[in-house]
C-alpha cells in the first residue's frame, strides 16, 4: 500500500513559472527553458509511489533536483504544480495550520548539518519537537531517553552536542526525528558530512533501526554505493526528471538508458548481487526412491548429482551418480549413500562472500531458507557470469 503518492510534481524557480510550464508541456529541455525564460526547472513532472515501510532512495548528481524534491514533499519549498498525497490527504493543498500539524506528527526531517541546539543537552534537543507540541515535561523526557537509547546513546542524555563526534551528533538528529513518532522520515544527505568509516557505520545503524521501527524512509544521496546499500528502491534523477526507478538489482542489471549504464558501470556487483540472483532450480529426489530411479533421473537431466529432500523440501543431502551406481550393485538405499555435509548459504548472502565456499566444494552450493528448505543451487559458472554482467544468468526477482 502506498503511503506517499506523488503525481506530476513540478517546481519552477522564477517570477513567471507559467511561461516555463508551457514550454515543459511542449517538451523543451531544462537548458532550453532557461535560455528562453531565465527560469530554472528544479523538478520536472515527477511521479512515483512509496510503499509503507520501505527505504526509498532519491539519488543523482549535484543539480539533479534531489534536494529540491525532498523539500517539496513537506513543502519547505512550495511546488509549482502537481500533487503530493500522504494517505488520503493532498499535502500540496494543506493550509498553513494543517501543514504545521502534518510536519509535527506525520513527516519528520533529518538534516545533513545535524541542526542541533548547542546550548541544549542531548535530551533537550531530542524532546524539542514534543515541547512545541505541548507534551508534558515528564513524558517528553521519557521519550527523549527512549529515543537516545534506540540510536545507541544511552547514558548521554545530559551531554552537550560539542562533546560528541559528528556521527554521534547525527544520531541525536535521528533520535529527535524519531521522538515525534512520525510515519515518514525524510533524510537529506544525512550522512554525507561524516567520515567514510563513520558513514558506513551509520548506514548499518539505519538498517538495524529499520528492522525495529519499520518506518517509511525517503533518503537523499549522491552516493551510488550508499543508495545500493540501504535502498529498497532507488529513483535516479537527472535535470529534475526521473530517469529510472527500481530495486538496486534492477538498476544494475537492466539500466534504462546509457546515462544509467554510465552511472553504475563501476559498481562492484559482487557486493550487491546475492545468492538468490544466481541460484538455479535444483533437481531433487525423495529418500524413499531407489538408486535406480535416481540414476535414471540424472541420465535424463544430464547431471551428475541429485539433492535429497523430505516432503517439506527440507534439504537432507546430495547423492552422486557414482554413488548411485555403486548402491545398485551393493543393494543399498538412497539414505545409505546420501552425503549430508552439503555447503549451504542463505538467499541474501552476497556474492563476494560466496567465492571461497563455491570454489572449494565438489558439488553445487545449496541455497536454503531459515527452516532448511531447499530454494536453489549455485554452480561456479553462474557466479562468474553474474560478475561479468551476463543478464541471462541473473535472476532479478530472486526466484529459482
Amino acid at each position: 500500500m502506498a503511503i506517499v503518492s506523488v503525481k506530476e510534481l513540478t517546481k519552477i524557480f522564477g517570477a513567471e513559472p507559467h511561461r516555463a510550464l508551457d514550454l515543459l508541456a511542449k517538451g523543451h529541455s531544462k537548458k532550453k527553458i532557461y535560455e528562453e525564460t531565465k527560469h530554472t526547472v528544479g523538478v520536472n513532472r515527477v511521479s512515483f509511489d512509496i510503499e509503507e515501510g520501505e527505504i526509498f532512495v532519491i539519488m543523482g548528481l549535484s543539480g539533479s533536483g534531489k534536494s529540491t524534491l525532498i523539500r517539496l514533499l513537506n513543502r519547505l519549498i512550495e511546488p509549482t504544480g502537481g500533487e503530493i498525497w500522504c494517505g488520503d490527504r493532498n499535502v500540496a493543498r494543506m493550509n498553513p495550520a494543517e501543514l504545521r500539524e502534518f510536519r509535527r506528527r506525520r513527516m519528520a526531517m533529518v538534516f545533513q548539518k545535524f541542526a542541533l541546539f548547542p546550548h541544549m543537552t542531548l535530551a533537550q534537543n531530542v524532546e524539542y519537537g514534543l515541547k512545541i507540541r505541548g507534551v508534558d515535561g515528564g513524558k517528553r523526557r521519557d521519550r527523549a531517553v527512549e529515543c537516545l537509547e534506540l540510536v545507541g546513546l544511552k547514558g548521554l542524555e545530559n551531554s552537550y552536542p560539542d562533546q560528541l563526534s559528528g556521527g554521534m551528533q547525527q544520531r541525536v538528529g535521528l533520535a529527535r526525528a524519531l521522538a515525534n513518532e512520525p510515519d515518514i522520515l525524510l533524510m537529506d544527505e544525512a550522512f554525507s558530512a561524516l567520515d567514510p568509516l563513520i558513514r558506513k557505520d551509520m548506514q548499518d545503524e539505519l538498517l538495524d533501526l529499520q528492522q525495529k521501527m519499520k518506518k517509511t524512509i525517503i533518503f537523499i544521496t549522491h552516493d551510488l554505493n550508499e543508495a545500493l546499500h540501504i535502498g529498497d528502491r532507488i529513483a535516479l534523477l537527472r535535470d529534475g526528471s526521473i530517469v529510472q526507478i527500481g530495486t538496486p538489482e534492477e538498476i544494475l542489471i537492466n539500466p534504462a538508458n546509457r546515462y544509467v549504464e554510465r552511472f553504475v558501470e563501476d559498481v562492484d556487483l559482487s557486493k550487491v548481487l546475492t545468492a538468490a540472483h544466481v541460484m538455479r532450480r535444483p533437481e531433487t529426489i525423495s529418500p524413499e526412491r531407489g538408486p535406480r530411479v535416481a540414476l535414471q533421473l540424472m541420465r535424463d537431466s544430464g547431471i551428475s548429482n541429485l539433492y535429497v529432500v523430505d516432503k517439506a523440501r527440507r534439504l537432507i543431502g546430495v547423492i552422486t551418480a557414482d554413488d548411485a551406481s555403486n548402491a545398485i550393485k551393493d543393494g543399498r538405499s538412497l539414505l545409505d549413500i546420501v552425503i549430508r555435509d552439503v555447503p549451504t548459504v542463505p538467499p541474501d548472502q552476497h556474492l563476494n562472500d560466496l567465492f571461497e565456499v563455491v570454489g572449494r566444494t565438489p558439488v553445487p552450493v545449496a541455497v536454503t531458507d531459515e527452516n532448511g528448505k531447499l530454494l536453489g543451487i549455485i554452480v561456479r559458472g553462474a557466479v562468474l557470469a553474474a560478475l561479468t554482467g551476463s543478464a541471462d544468468h541473473i535472476n532479478v526477482e530472486g526466484e529459482s
